[in-house]
């Protein structure tokens, strides 16, 4: 078994049949995780090394009754071990992990977001807002993790429940009040944040995407739903209104409701009054702002939303809209890189479209007539097959010269990716398309 080390700072112990967290004083050990046949094993250590509790984790099979614990123990247990069967190892890992690190998420103000695009975005902008207003504030995202100003490599968009719950607790103990994190559709479904107290959560927008996952664009949406479905009654749930599914979203959830629109009546609405390549001049809450490191129409929607949720988590709304700017020089807030000028003048823009609505709404927002556009773009392998013809079509569309590359093949052979892309193209405009020797990417 493939051992992962994580700190913690209390001890636990397991009885036959239901876990029981709780002990004596807190002291330096290590929790370790390892995946095994049937199940997980999870062991806490003492700083000399030796086991004193250990639980084991196993899902029963399909429609087979629960055996005793015995029937799935090895033949020699350490001294002092104890054992638990349980029918979910997802749900009883991540209840254990909360309890295990003394419930971190209970003593922060954490905010969750989902949604197919924009979760990024909103999370680092809600992030750098409280931090810009004197809070200190942890960040959990698919670019990076922070506990106040220190950085952490991220590894998953939502990462498994140990680590949620260890950095959590880091973040309490350095002082945070807030905690912004992105909430990404497998975490929902695998219980990753189960045993979080959440004071909130905003739905972007979804649109096709991690199907060779959910298989249907039904079962996404439901795994989006069910984190709004748990949240709790003193939670606010905020939606964007502007989309389709927004209101599906919440139709169930006990958390107070809020919604945000560019287009209709909604408790939080923004205009756009100018667009230009290096920001955009919104009407928001009443006021004109200047935004300077955003550009499009579903930027406006994501800095509605991180208006939206500051206003519902207590702030006052004319202090958020004089810090909505982002000060020249600070780190930018996501993966969208903002607009630049080469040395022969040419602008460029690099934004991270994943999916091909975003592709769509991004190089249509960003065109005018009078310009010249060269769009370079690539998908990820072992991923969603059917969105790529798709962006490969929009790339076309509104490109001078569309140049197709691989982008992180993982186990998928470069040259398939590229055809794949190819099968999208009307064979009339195809001649403007131009695929690139394929590119190996150095992150797995």
């Amino acid at each position: 078994m493939k051992y992962e080390t994580y700190r913690q700072s209390d001890r636990f112990d397991a009885g036959r049949g239901r876990l029981q967290c709780g002990g004596t004083g807190r002291s330096l050990a290590d929790l370790r995780f390892a995946r095994g046949r049937g199940g997980q094993l999870l062991l806490r250590r003492d700083g000399d090394g030796a086991p004193t509790d250990t639980v084991l984790f196993r899902r029963p099979l399909r429609r087979a009754p629960l055996r005793s614990s015995a029937s799935s123990c090895p033949k020699r247990w350490p001294k002092g071990c104890a054992t638990s069967s349980v029918a979910d190892t997802h749900a009883a890992m991540a209840d254990m992990a909360a309890a295990f690190y003394d419930h971190p998420s209970r003593e922060l103000h954490l905010v969750g977001v989902t949604g197919t695009n924009g979760k990024t975005t909103v999370a680092t902008l809600l992030y750098d807002l409280f931090r810009r207003l004197g809070y200190e504030a942890g960040l959990i995202s698919t670019v990076v993790y922070r506990v106040g100003e220190r950085r952490i490599a991220s590894t998953h968009t939502t990462p498994d429940v140990i680590r949620l719950n260890a950095l959590m607790r880091e973040m309490v103990d350095a002082g945070c009040a807030y905690c912004f994190m992105e909430v990404s559709s497998h975490a929902i479904v695998q219980e990753r944040i189960r045993g979080l107290h959440f004071e909130g959560g905003i739905f972007t927008n979804i649109t096709h995407d991690h199907l060779d996952y959910h298989k249907t664009f039904a079962a996404y949406i439901e795994a989006k739903k069910l984190f709004f479905d748990r949240l709790p009654a003193g939670a606010f749930a905020l939606t964007n209104a502007d989309d389709r599914n927004g209101r599906v979203m919440v139709q169930n959830t006990r958390a107070r409701v809020g919604a945000y629109s560019l287009r209709a009546m909604a408790d939080f609405r923004c205009k756009i009054v100018e667009m230009h390549l290096d920001g955009m001049l919104l009407r928001l809450g009443g006021h004109e702002v200047w935004v300077g490191f955003l550009v499009g129409r579903f930027n406006a929607s994501n800095l509605l939303a991180v208006y939206g949720a500051a206003v519902l988590l207590g702030l006052d709304r004319s202090e958020v809209l004089t810090r909505v700017e982002l000060p020249q020089g600070r780190e930018r807030p996501a993966r969208k890189d903002p607009c630049g000028r080469t040395a022969d003048g040419h602008r460029r823009l690099r934004p991270h479209a994943r999916c091909a609505g975003e592709r769509d709404r991004t190089i249509g927002e960003i065109r005018t007539p009078a310009q010249k556009l060269i769009v370079v773009c690539g998908c990820g392998g072992d991923r969603d097959r059917t969105k790529r013809p798709e962006m490969a079509a929009i790339a076309v569309r509104y490109a001078n010269t569309a140049v197709f590359t691989s982008d992180n093949p993982r186990h998928e052979s470069p040259e398939a990716i590229l055809d794949h892309m190819a099968a999208g193209l009307n064979p009339v405009r195809a001649s403007c398309a131009s695929p690139t020797a394929p590119r190996r990417s150095a992150r797995p």
